[in-house]
């Protein structure tokens, strides 16, 4: 949008036109409050900001307020030509009134922010050698916002990088300005800068300038003593050390001064810190102040959870003793101190981390107690000889001192002026009697808890994880400080691990992966939990009963819970091994919710509750209440989680999941459920029973389920506890890159020492001119000099270059440039046959048909050697295709080996499963894990059982040859009985044949016979009866013993198959069959993320092994989702066996979902692994030549690729080169006015909708059906669950029970609808005071990706085209006109061709007129069809009558998948607001009101014409 506001600027504000000439003030002195309204158009919703996820200026706002003016006048992009020169003092006054004068309001830096000020404006006139603090701050204020919204924030820097530094220069110096000069909320914004900075480590721009704050030179802040002792333990870095000294000394006085600045400054603002943390006393605490050292600890965090910036920083901040300041600071006992102490504790967690700072090592619990025992020796030595009265601390053992308490006995008696010897003899600080030792600032207070936190042993990590309850409490659940609401703006501190780009170890990368998995299931199973107690309405009687009003579909109240079993603890631990209970509840629900809550499985999670509401909350709707007073509120008391192990039947047993019997009768509604307690919680709950406190146990009175979908938390933080109590095995050349260290490009194929030189590409290509093209950069030759008729696929293929580089890495380079100059860019094709598996035309192997480029080609051939894959796939660019061809190349030229398929949804598993099928991979060895395996659209099953039927079924079709072949021979007996007797029958009778056979015959280079002999000796004449005719066929011998050899391969074919299957006559039961299948049979083996998170311990205990990972949709799975199939075997010898690691993703689409704002702002726990690696530098393969869209719609969104292309059919198909049938366009945007005032609207928070968009669409869409676009080509999408149901809803209303028009293909929100597509997209954009999460630049790309050939906006044009995000797109649609061109007089499909102009269209202006346009058309069309009926009608009686029931025609894909079933709040009625109103209204909104009745009586509707 044009700029936005700031005010008090009022001297370079364009004067206003027309009267009084004067200048609109837009000075708002409550930027959150009242003054609002004045700038918002009537009839508006009001905002409500303290509820507001986003505090985004409205449209009406920006245009009333006076930056609107500035930014007109100096920076708007839409008004370039009309700028005025630059003024500093513009930058000054905008500062002093809109920035700091608005106390740094969120609502005025995002107007700035929006409308381009640091693009157009603040970086283009930045000098630093005259830049002013309001110049500074105005930068990094506005890049710290783009940071909270998530929007790219550097790129503004790439155009003067030169300045830069100079910049960053200015940053540091204000950042430890005394505070008169620079407020301590202006530097608390300075430190969430320098945050930034130091976590966007991958910019070389901001790289560069932040090293030099953390490299060895810092050390010059040490005490000289510990200095010399560090150094003296690293040699390598005393040798650094003394360099510097000597480049030091030829530096000018001015460079010498600014290096000093650079190298003091963390130390500086550490001394800052305590500063101002000091200045919170008892008494006063300013909230400034506490804000400042919040952020400050925050920034300290990120500094050490980073190996690069950790290094030298870590001996640094321990030598300034932060810590235990802190610690002893009178803030921490505070309750306003509460997150700075949470902070303060993931602090002193880092600064003791396991890990060398020198190496990077990580550190084994071995390794961590030599450092103890060493520091506590020390400390021992420091007492042995000056202090007799230490003497018995001196000698004690270590494990007799090294708690806090017997630490705490020794040494906080000692006087000042001893502890302060002890702590100068452990160089901990400076010399007594020096200038820097102060009385107060080395208290004995603060030297003796220096002296006991420095030497006491902690506790581990570990050990308090094993120890954790894995479900949830209510106290856990709803603690703000650690499970945030759904309001957070990413404004305000948090005390939550951060996903970064690096990691300190593979520790600490599943540690934080763990916390926050944890913190974002909390906050699912809060809102389940909300919402069932809000349908369930409890109160409380007056005998203090529980009675339940109301009834929820996931909850019922308990008939009755018991403990049934307690067993011993293991030894060494102190929790019960096992606790069980029973759960029994009446079923008096409909059949479909009693199935539901039958068909709980083993391991599903339940929660079980205790809610005694008070007296007074009978009339709550316990909706919208804070989460600190919600369990006072509603009563809810206790809340535990428990695993079920089955349904009990009437006997009292367990029943069977996969049992053979059939499952059981009840004769009542009754039914128990047994169920497995959290042993670590029913510890923690006994004891505090043990202590008088009430028995947890006996007081639930409801169960509560959760879909399955959403309810694996408990086996994924079980996995990843795991995971960390194994020592990890990544395989060595991915260990570095996960962390995110080293060269990203190392385990790329090509830097892999075990890159192929000779690769099968199989039926990769298809022809030899494909495959001339697919190798651009290469020389092509072909071997043996062959005619061009003999070059047919398959080929070989040897790249040279990879064999020349084999040769260089043994040797010295040869240049000083790349190793590969040296090797030529050649490759060698050889073309070669493949066996022939039988006479029958079954054998013939399928073929792959797709014609791939050259950058396909490349990424399977990527994918085919070993390393790391990362392959980008924006939309329609075939990577399931490119996938499958990976699988099949890997599936044959390596036999032995075994690859796992993983994805995100079931759905893309069965897209993959339909196109593996379509090669030529023999399916015994396909197996699919899970429970997606029903949506594939094939007969046969690839699920584990499945699979075994098959395997079964295959093993009596095979011992039917067999027995086929014993008659054909001749042999008496039963020799097909089993696999073991039909071995035997090979071995005697088959073999001894084949090789008598043989050594009469000869071979093709000594044949014994004339070529007929071949066919006349041949011994299956009679078994190949039933083959095609004439068996032996061809011009030589050798064509003849080709074809015998071929009749050979399919009898020993028979023989193997059964070999294999033998087994499952061994294994008798289905779980062992199924577990051979999966461990030994299977090459190729699929499974979801989250199936392969839940299923690691059963796996990993079978000996599962596999070779190749490849995963789809990579970008759209959470990180630790990602991590962990890489881990679901045991290493062999302490070695990984994993080969290759195939991602496939594109991250430029829609990350994970993310449903807590704060985790996703925050803690960035929407990166995906795969999008961390492409920020990493990992080299990815980009696809690009899309087949989905047409060019003109790829055009919206191929900007945001390198570069993509267009395949050929996309330009030469029929379907692309016509235009759509009744449409002017194939893509429009259409500007949606305000219908009677209303435009966005919220019935509940962040519920939007918009009407006048909805009816709009809802209209086009019956258009298209009228004029007989198929409903099936045609989907509905919008940006928001709210416009769904409203969608819906009027489709409902104005279509379903119509059938000439019944529901579109689906109805859905974007979101949902990735990764899937369909001819005619319909999109509304819903949003007109704000643009929303549509201004995620990933969204747009997925939304304007769907369509294949016809896509139509519907959206506030004034709104969406100045954002500066979305502008690529939005220009390229505002080319078109913006009211929707009809040409109706058209029918689908159309004749007319794309590039043909539509003669006079219909002008549609806006909503009513099209409703009214649709109701004309459809009465003509009705009146058609009656003419046409009464044609051909046939005589009275004729036909005898049929009941119909239900006119609607649902498309088979018509309901949406199951997270779109939530109850919503829908509209029952649409009503047009027309229709209220008795005035005089326009002939398009009584239009508008005509169209609800229009399907009840069509011939009496009558209309006014257009006035």
């Amino acid at each position: 949008m044009a700029g936005r506001g700031g005010s008090g600027a009022d001297r370079w504000a364009m004067p206003r036109r027309g009267r009084g000439g004067g200048v609109v003030r837009a000075n708002l002195s409550n930027p959150h409050g009242a003054d609002l309204t004045k700038y918002m158009k009537r009839g508006a919703p009001k905002p409500d900001f303290k509820r507001s996820r986003a505090a985004e200026p409205t449209v009406d706002q920006i245009q009333a307020d006076n930056l609107t003016a500035l930014a007109k006048t100096y920076w708007a992009p839409h008004t370039a030509k009309n700028h005025v020169e630059y003024n500093p003092d513009v930058v000054d006054e905008i500062y002093k009134n809109d920035i700091k004068g608005s106390s740094f309001s969120i609502k005025r830096i995002m107007m700035l922010e929006f409308s381009q000020y640091l693009e157009n404006f603040l970086w283009p006139n930045f000098k630093a050698d005259s830049c002013s603090l309001a110049h500074v701050m105005s930068i990094l204020i506005i890049v710290n916002e783009k940071f909270r919204e998530r929007v790219p924030a550097w790129t503004a820097f790439q155009y003067r990088p030169d300045q830069f530094p100079g910049f960053f220069h200015a940053v540091l110096k204000f950042a430890v300005a005394p505070t008169d000069q620079v407020s301590i909320s202006e530097q608390t914004r300075i430190l969430v800068f320098l945050d930034h900075c130091f976590t966007s480590m991958e910019v070389d721009l901001v790289r560069t300038q932040v090293q030099r704050l953390v490299s060895l030179p810092m050390w010059i802040c040490l005490l000289d003593s510990r200095r010399e002792a560090e150094l003296k333990a690293i040699p390598k870095w005393k040798k650094y050390w003394k360099l510097l000294q000597k480049k030091d000394a030829k530096e000018t006085p001015e460079n010498r001064d600014k290096l000093l600045f650079e190298r003091k400054f963390l130390r500086s603002i550490i001394n800052k810190y305590m500063a101002i943390l000091y200045t919170i006393q008892e008494k006063e605490c300013p909230e400034e102040n506490v804000e400042y050292v919040e952020r400050f600890l925050i920034l300290i965090i990120d500094l050490e959870a980073l190996l690069p910036t950790r290094r030298f920083f870590n001996t640094v901040l321990d030598d300034s003793h932060l810590v235990v300041r802190s610690s002893l600071a009178p803030l921490s006992k505070r309750p306003e101190g509460r997150l700075f102490v949470q902070l303060l504790d993931q602090v002193r967690f880092y600064t003791r981390f396991e890990i060398n700072d020198e190496t990077g090592e990580p550190l084994s619990q071995k390794d961590m107690m030599g450092v103890h025992y060493q520091r506590i020796g020390d400390l021992q030595r420091a007492v042995f000889v000056k202090y007799p009265e230490l003497r018995k601390f001196s000698l004690a053992t270590i494990a007799s001192i090294e708690d806090r308490d017997q630490l705490v006995k020794y040494f906080q008696r000692l006087n000042r002026d001893t502890l302060y010897d002890i702590c100068e003899y452990l160089h901990l600080v400076p010399d007594k009697g020096g200038e820097n030792d102060s009385p107060e600032d080395y208290t004995q207070e603060f030297l003796s808890e220096l002296v006991i936190s420095r030497h006491e042993k902690r506790d581990s990590q570990l050990q308090e994880l094993n120890e954790m309850p894995l479900y949830p409490t209510e106290e856990f659940i709803w603690d703000e400080g650690l499970v945030p609401g759904e309001y957070y703006q990413g404004e305000s501190p948090l005390a939550l691990p951060k996903l970064n780009l690096q990691f300190l170890t593979l520790h600490d990368y599943l540690l934080r992966n763990f916390k926050l998995f944890q913190l974002e299931s909390t906050y699912e199973i809060r809102q389940d939990i909300e919402d069932v107690v809000s349908r369930l309405r409890p109160w409380r009687a007056e005998d203090d009963s529980v009675i339940f009003n109301g009834w929820a579909r996931m909850a019922l109240p308990l008939q009755a819970f018991t403990i049934v079993e307690v067993a011993k603890p293991n030894i060494g631990e102190r929790q019960p091994s096992r606790v069980r209970a029973d759960v029994s509840v009446h079923l008096s629900v409909r059949d479909q919710i009693k199935e539901e809550w039958e068909g709980l499985r083993k391991h599903d999670v339940c929660f079980l509750l205790t809610i005694r509401p008070p007296q007074s909350a009978t009339d709550i709707n316990y909706l919208d209440i804070p989460a600190n007073e919600y369990l006072e509120t509603t009563g809810l008391a206790y809340v535990r989680g428990c695993e079920v192990e089955g349904m009990l039947d009437e006997n009292g047993r367990v029943i069977e999941e996969f049992g053979s019997e059939p499952k059981p009768k009840f004769s009542t509604g009754d039914r128990t459920f047994r169920v497995r307690l959290d042993c670590n919680q029913y510890r923690e709950d006994m004891d505090l029973t043990s202590q008088g406190a009430e028995d947890v146990y006996s007081s639930f009175n409801v169960l509560m389920r959760r879909k399955p979908k959403e309810n694996n938390f408990k086996a994924v933080l079980e996995t990843i506890r795991e995971l960390m109590n194994t020592s990890c095995v990544v395989p060595d050349w991915l260990h570095d890159i996960v962390l995110g260290y080293g060269d990203p490009a190392s385990a790329h194929y090509s830097n892999m020492p075990n890159n192929i030189s000779t690769l099968n590409f199989n039926d990769t290509f298809i022809d030899f001119t494909h495959l001339r093209e697919s190798f651009p950069h290469y020389e092509v030759r072909v071997a043996d000099n062959l005619t061009k008729d003999q070059i047919v696929p398959p080929f070989k293929v040897t790249f040279h270059d990879v064999v020349g580089e084999k040769k260089v890495d043994s040797g010295k380079r040869n240049s000083d440039g790349d190793d590969k100059a040296a090797a030529p860019r050649t490759l060698t094709v050889q073309p070669f046959t493949l066996e022939n598996r039988g006479p029958y035309p079954k054998n013939i192997p399928k073929k792959n048909t797709v014609r791939f480029t050259p950058t396909q080609i490349e990424a399977i051939r990527a994918g085919t050697n070993p390393g790391l894959t990362m392959v980008v796939g924006p939309p329609g660019t075939g990577k399931t295709d490119v996938a499958v061809q990976i699988i099949s190349n890997l599936y044959h030229n390596f036999p032995e080996q075994r690859t796992l398929i993983v994805t995100h949804s079931n759905q893309a598993l069965n897209q993959l499963f339909e196109k593996i099928m379509a090669l030529d991979v023999d399916e015994r060895h396909l197996l699919r894990l899970g429970h997606g395996e029903e949506a594939l659209e094939t007969e046969k099953d690839f699920s584990r059982y499945g699979r075994v039927n098959y395997v079964l079924a295959k093993r009596l079709e095979l011992l039917e040859e067999v027995t086929r072949l014993q008659k054909s021979l001749g042999v008496a007996g039963d020799v097909a009985y089993t696999c073991e007797t039909a071995r035997y029958f090979y071995l005697y009778q088959v073999l001894s044949r084949w090789e008598e056979y043989l050594s009469k015959v000869g071979g093709p280079r000594s044949p014994k016979v004339e070529k007929e002999g071949l066919d006349d000796l041949f011994p299956f004449h009679v078994f190949f009866s039933n083959a095609p005719k004439p068996l032996f066929k061809g011009a030589s011998f050798s064509d003849y013993y080709e074809c015998a050899m071929s009749c050979w391969r399919y009898i020993s074919d028979i023989f193997t198959q059964l070999d294999e299957f033998w087994a499952f006559e061994l294994l008798r039961s289905g779980l062992d069959r199924t577990r051979y299948l999966c461990v030994k049979e299977a090459k190729i083996i699929a499974m979801t993320c989250t199936h392969a998170a839940l299923k690691r311990q059963e796996l990993v205990q079978l000996g599962f092994k596999y070779d190749n990972i490849l995963m789809e949709e990579s970008a759209q799975i959470l990180e630790i989702e990602t991590f962990i199939p890489l881990l679901l075997q045991t290493p062999a010898d302490g070695v990984n066996r994993l080969k290759r690691w195939i991602m496939i993703g594109d991250h430029h689409q829609l990350p994970p979902v993310v449903k807590n704002m704060a985790f996703e702002k925050f803690s960035n726990m929407e990166q995906s692994l795969f999008t961390r690696f492409v920020r990493l530098g990992v080299p990815p393969i980009e696809l690009d030549a899309q087949g989905r869209s047409r060019p003109s719609i790829c055009s919206l969104y191929n900007w945001r690729y390198r570069a993509l292309g267009n395949l050929p059919h996309v330009l030469n198909h029929p379907d692309y080169k016509v235009a759509n049938a009744g449409f002017s366009f194939d893509y429009q945007l259409i500007n949606v006015p305000d219908f009677n005032g209303v435009g966005e609207s919220q019935p509940s928070p962040f519920f939007y909708q918009n009407l006048a968009e909805a009816e709009y669409v809802v209209a086009v869409y019956m258009y298209m059906r009228l004029i007989g676009y198929p409903a099936a080509k045609i989907s509905i999408l919008t940006t928001y669950n709210g416009q769904k149901a409203l969608l819906r809803d009027v489709c409902g209303a104005r279509c379903a029970n119509n059938p000439l028009i019944g529901m579109p293909h689906k109805i859905a929100t974007v979101d949902k609808y990735q990764g899937q597509q369909n001819d005619y997209i319909l999109l509304s954009l819903v949003r007109t005071y704000n643009v929303g999460h549509l201004r995620d630049v990933r969204r747009l790309v997925v939304a304007m990706s769907r369509a294949r050939l016809g896509l139509y906006v519907f959206a506030r044009v004034s709104l969406f085209k100045n954002c500066f995000e979305l502008q690529p797109a939005f220009n390229i649609l505002m080319k078109r006109p913006l009211q929707l061109h009809l040409c109706p007089n058209e029918l689908f499909p159309s004749k007319r061709m794309a590039n043909v102009t539509a003669p006079n269209p219909v002008i549609v202006y806006d909503m009513p007129m099209m409703s009214k346009f649709v109701v004309d058309f459809y009465k003509d069309k009705v009146k058609q069809l009656k003419m046409i009926q009464a044609r051909m009608a046939p005589k009275p009686g004729d036909i005898k009558p049929v009941v119909k029931t239900g006119a609607t025609r649902h498309h088979p894909g018509d309901n949406d998948s199951d997270e779109e079933k939530e109850e919503v709040p829908v509209v029952k009625e649409i009503q047009n607001e027309v229709e209220m109103e008795k005035k005089a209204v326009s002939a398009e909104n009584k239009a508008a009101a005509a169209l609800e009745k229009v399907f009840e009586e069509p011939e009496n509707t009558e209309m006014e014409e257009d006035s």
